[in-house]
């Protein structure tokens, strides 16, 4: 199998029949072999019934239902999972990515990068609710990961599965893939792409996901840091624990020079830290023995237990 398009899709029961025409009309005008995975995040409207009534009329299409509604990042991870194309094209099912720009995809992959992100130059969004905590965001992304997409939103991405299988995919980690695949040495390159003003439905996204993306962030930069030098990183976090350690310590030990009699909280307190910072650089020791002897540490981790997942039971799923 040659390409592998995979679309999350929630609540999306006006999308689902024209996004798969647009697909499928593209595919015509590229001379290889292609599947479509199509992930039905517990949606509660006829978005899988539309989605399955397609399938079987199209044994490219296959059909992954969730029996609840678990998010983005599940939904792509567990077409990833499922998919066996060589290279992978991700997208979202609301009409706003255009399938036509998946061939400049395919052809900057043939210029020998991994990763392929798309860039929604002219986007068809609201200004204060989404363009600019957009442009916040990333600008906030690339200073903190050292990879500077001009847009980490985009969900129409080109992948090389034997990349993007080997990066763990879960919460809302999906806008953060240049910066974990950036980890294994991967090429990434950045593509103007069409972007739409959406048809149906209403948006699943706005300001609350601000503080998620943020935690994100932090969780990216943690992994990204420590899994590189954990040994450098630990004890970095140690060293304020030490230092507040010798400053306690040593106040104890100078009142007990000066006057005999010290204060037991104090000495307790510095004592505390100490094996506080003792403890951090050991973490780190150990975390540079785990590194050093398993030299493929970057594996693939399942998104989903089988039980968090259905799958349709008249052949609306074919691998």
């Amino acid at each position: 199998m040659d390409l592998s398009i995979i679309v999350p899709l929630f609540n999306e029961e006006d999308s689902v029949e024209p996004l798969y025409r647009g697909i499928t009309e593209v595919l015509k005008s590229l001379e290889c072999e292609a599947e479509l995975i199509f992930v039905d995040d517990g949606s509660v409207d006829s978005t899988f019934d539309v989605a399955r009534k397609i399938a079987a009329n199209d044994r490219r299409l296959k059909v992954v239902k969730f029996r609840r509604n678990f998010g983005q990042t599940p939904a792509m991870a567990a077409g990833i999972d499922y998919s066996i194309g060589n290279v992978i094209v991700a997208m979202d099912g609301d009409l706003q990515n255009d399938p036509r720009d998946i061939p400049k995809f395919l052809a900057e992959l043939d210029k020998g990068f991994d990763i392929v992100v798309g860039w929604r130059h002219d986007r068809q969004d609201k200004l204060l609710t989404r363009k600019i905590p957009s442009r916040i965001a990333n600008w906030l992304i690339g200073k903190v990961t050292g990879v500077p997409i001009k847009d980490n939103g985009c969900s129409l991405k080109a992948l090389r599965s034997n990349i993007i299988k080997r990066v763990p995919l879960y919460n809302d980690m999906h806008r953060f893939i240049p910066a974990m695949a950036s980890i294994t040495g991967a090429r990434i390159s950045e593509i103007k792409v069409r972007h739409h003003a959406r048809q149906f439905g209403e948006s699943k996204y706005g300001l609350s996901r601000i503080y998620k993306v943020l935690f994100d962030l932090l969780a990216i930069k943690m992994i990204t840091s420590f899994a590189v030098r954990p040994l450098v990183w630990f004890s970095l976090l140690a060293l304020p624990f030490f230092l507040i350690a010798s400053f306690l310590l040593g106040y104890a030990i100078f009142d007990i020079a000066t006057d005999g009699s010290g204060s037991i909280s104090i000495g307790g307190t510095g004592l505390f830290f100490a094996t506080l910072a003792i403890f951090l650089i050991f973490g780190g020791a150990l975390g540079e023995l785990i590194i050093r002897s398993n030299s493929n540490n970057f594996q693939s981790y399942p998104s989903l237990t089988a039980t968090e997942l259905t799958l349709d039971e008249n052949s609306s799923f074919r691998k």
